[in-house]
């Protein structure tokens, strides 16, 4: 079994920073590619930014705002979000792609609530 949390969520005013981190572990062998989704009331989750090996990958929305990176040894990924606006609130999902050594699978955290107002 492969266990998905993520952390740091919260509330920030416009033009804020946050720091979302997730860690995996579990019946890990490797790790492929490793995201963040975020989801708004009413709409459909979405991509916000994936990295696989050393290619990354940002929704046009993000781009130039958001950075993520992983720690490989750690099995952890982060999304450091700078200039935050309204339309970035939305709950924040960690994915992974995770081989176990028997079958590789996406593993969800449980989300993490992202909040800006002012």
């Amino acid at each position: 079994q492969v266990q998905v949390v993520e952390s740091g969520g919260g509330l920030v005013q416009p033009g804020g920073s946050l720091r979302l981190s997730c860690a995996a572990s579990g019946s890990i062998v490797n790790i492929y590619t490793m995201g963040w989704y975020r989801q708004a009331p009413g709409d459909q989750r979405v991509l916000v930014a994936a990295i696989s090996g050393g290619s990354t990958n940002y929704a046009d929305s993000v781009k130039g705002r958001f950075t993520i990176s992983r720690d490989n040894a750690k099995n952890t990924v982060n999304l450091q979000m700078n200039s935050l606006k309204l339309e970035d609130t939305a709950v924040y999902y960690c994915n992974v792609d995770v081989f176990t050594g028997v079958r590789r699978l996406p593993y969800w955290g449980q989300g993490t609530q992202v909040t800006v107002s002012s």
